[in-house]
């Protein structure tokens, strides 16, 4: 197969953690064409296409590939394009998901879905499965925000578009500085922020369950928050630990498989804190590389057979 990744600059991915690097490498192994382009580099003048380039990739960190060639194409050309390019989700990155949409009305295959892409925010998703969910306000109504945190007196407070842990906050009801918080989180009552229960059970990890192509991956990687700190993000200085899943885990997981798929999502990694659902990542989901080494367990191979058996 031709498969082509969507990912951001090339020579500015880590290669020794990077899960689309993971991807390729296994990609590669297979003996399927590994290619590579960034979201900037599709067009479209009637026929969605981009200036793709055809990778060589090894296990080497410091030198993980070598450019082949470099051609343009339509994006019907390959078997599969990937869209993993990291957050934000901007305005750029939504016309690319455009883009993507009518690649699909002319026959391309991508992964996930590029209306999934829109419908599925990371932090608004988990609205769909409130079941599964920790007490959570949606509003830009600073009233209401503060109404929350009276009734549930330990709060997270976080914007819809922060990733790695930028932009959130714990406030608690008594805190000096929760007027401020809730003013700057909002700007001034203008944008709509997430504010949910604080969970305690941060201390054991913000958790990274897998779903490829609606299966559950065994291992999750446990992120754990460094002393004084309520984010557990890797990005935020958080430990990952790759671990069993959790019989609760698990229940949360499958219950979402079936939807997940159905809706156009191959890779997915949901954040469960404790016993609740937290966010649902569609973008660019991570953590591959951790749980490989840790538990030895190969995400990447259920993306390739996904992409095989798809």
């Amino acid at each position: 197969m031709r498969i082509a990744f969507i990912v951001d600059p090339l020579h500015k991915l880590k290669a020794y953690k990077d899960s689309s690097v993971f991807m390729m490498r296994e990609a590669a192994k297979r003996g399927h064409e590994v290619w590579a382009f960034e979201a900037r580099e599709m067009f479209s003048a009637g026929v969605v296409s981009a200036n793709a380039h055809r990778l060589s990739v090894s296990d080497d960190n410091d030198a993980w590939y070598r450019e082949e060639s470099s051609t343009t194409q339509p994006l019907t050309f390959f078997d599969a394009v990937l869209m993993r390019k990291d957050p934000p989700f901007n305005q750029e990155y939504l016309y690319s998901t455009l883009l993507l949409s009518l690649a699909e009305q002319q026959g391309a295959r991508i992964v996930n879905r590029a209306g999934a892409l829109r419908d599925y925010n990371e932090k608004l998703a988990i609205l769909k499965f409130a079941q599964f969910t920790s007490p959570t306000m949606v509003t830009s109504n600073m009233a209401r925000v503060h109404a929350f945190i009276d009734e549930h007196q330990d709060v997270i407070v976080k914007k819809l578009d922060g990733m790695g842990g930028t932009s959130i906050f714990r406030v608690r009801a008594d805190d000096p500085n929760r007027n401020a918080i809730v003013e700057v989180q909002t700007i001034d009552g203008t944008e709509t922020i997430m504010a949910q229960r604080y969970i305690p059970d941060i201390v054991k990890g913000d958790k990274r369950v897998l779903v490829i192509d609606g299966k559950v991956v065994p291992f999750c990687l446990a992120r754990i928050p460094k002393a004084g700190e309520t984010r557990g993000n890797l990005a935020a200085g958080g430990r990952g630990v790759a671990q069993p899943i959790s019989a609760r885990d698990r229940e949360i997981a499958e219950a979402l498989g079936p939807q997940l798929k159905a809706d156009g999502l191959t890779i997915v990694g949901l954040d469960i804190i404790g016993d609740c659902l937290t966010e649902v990542n569609v973008t660019s989901p991570t953590c591959f590389v951790e749980i490989f080494e840790q538990a030895g367990f190969n995400a990447a191979g259920l993306v390739i057979d996904a992409l095989q058996k798809q």
